[in-house]
């Protein structure tokens, strides 16, 4: 399918946030500035608190929770979510509509995660800070209203770098959080960056080659930990025995080819998993309900997928 004509339009109008040899600061200020700007209206829900949790070194990690307007009995399905943005930028408040809308979408309590940032924070703070976070939803569950046998480990792009990672840890952890499901919005999941589609994409669709390489180079602190499941879940030697999985990629996208050949080796490990392109789209389209109509389709599929999902775990 051709590029979403509206997308093509504002990627014509896209002003440079800066390169390699701009500030943290002003990448991240850039960047937030730019994506709020995209999101449209904002959506309406039922509740919003804002939890805080130690981390395994005691650091207080903020957690946000978003109740839907749902005429289904407590307690909900609950998605634990990390937030996108290379693992080196972007915000709980960045992400409040987002975080909104696939509440909406979904019917479950999406419990937004505020892990620390590279390169402050290195591989594998973020991830240990997301861990953390499931952890608590399962043992809080109930003063959460959520159901602990339906939660689900969630992010966009970097964010579901974390919720993979994560759902492998949780695997192999005894007495790790039982995840029902994960739900893969674009996810990096290689860090040799080697598919076709970052060669296609490399340049001019939003996310670039370039950018990746920055991102994973805040992230890690060095060659050799892009070879840890943890950090390249593609890495992985066996994906069998983990939760059933959504995957959403985008067709314009440098990610798109390792999100599926995720998906492939999920399913050949036998783990159940829908996998969906999102014909027309660019990398980060959670954040775009405000330039294309073509944005709702990820909303609306992962609300389907989960909806398949979580009621057949609440069947069996």
């Amino acid at each position: 399918m051709a590029l979403d004509p509206l997308i093509a339009g504002f990627l014509a109008k896209l002003p440079s946030v800066g390169g390699p040899t701009a500030s943290l600061d002003a990448l991240r200020t850039a960047g937030e500035v730019q994506l709020r700007r995209l999101h449209g209206p904002l959506e309406s829900i039922a509740d919003v608190r804002t939890y805080s949790v130690p981390s395994s070194d005691g650091h207080p990690i903020r957690i946000r929770a978003y109740t839907p307007v749902t005429s289904n009995c407590v307690p909900l399905p609950a998605i634990v979510y990390a937030h996108g943005g290379g693992w080196f930028r972007c915000s709980l408040d960045l992400y409040d509509n987002p975080c909104r809308a696939l509440a909406h979408a979904t019917g479950c309590v999406v419990l937004s995660v505020d892990y620390r940032l590279a390169p402050e924070n290195k591989f594998p703070v973020p991830l240990d800070d997301y861990y953390t976070a499931l952890c608590w939803a399962v043992s809080h569950a109930d003063e959460l209203g959520i159901d602990r046998t339906r939660l689900v480990a969630g992010g966009d792009s970097s964010g579901a770098n974390l919720a993979a990672a994560a759902t492998l840890r949780a695997r192999d952890d005894a007495g790790g959080p039982a995840i029902a499901h994960q739900l893969l919005l674009y996810p990096p999941l290689d860090s040799a960056m080697s598919s076709t589609s970052y060669r296609e994409f490399a340049a001019g669709y939003f996310l670039t080659r370039s950018t990746m390489e920055f991102c994973w180079s805040a992230y890690l602190n060095d060659k050799a930990d892009g070879d840890s499941q943890w950090a390249s879940p593609l890495k992985a030697v066996s994906l069998s025995n983990l939760p059933s999985a959504t995957i959403l990629v985008c067709e314009y996208d440098p990610l798109r080819d390792e999100g599926e050949a995720y998906a492939l080796r999920l399913r050949a490990a036998g783990v159940a998993t829908e996998c969906h392109r999102l014909d027309g789209m660019v990398h980060g389209c959670i954040h775009m309900l405000g330039v294309t109509p073509g944005a709702h389709r990820l909303f609306e599929l992962a609300g389907r997928a989960l909806g398949r999902s979580l009621t057949l775990t609440a069947q069996a």
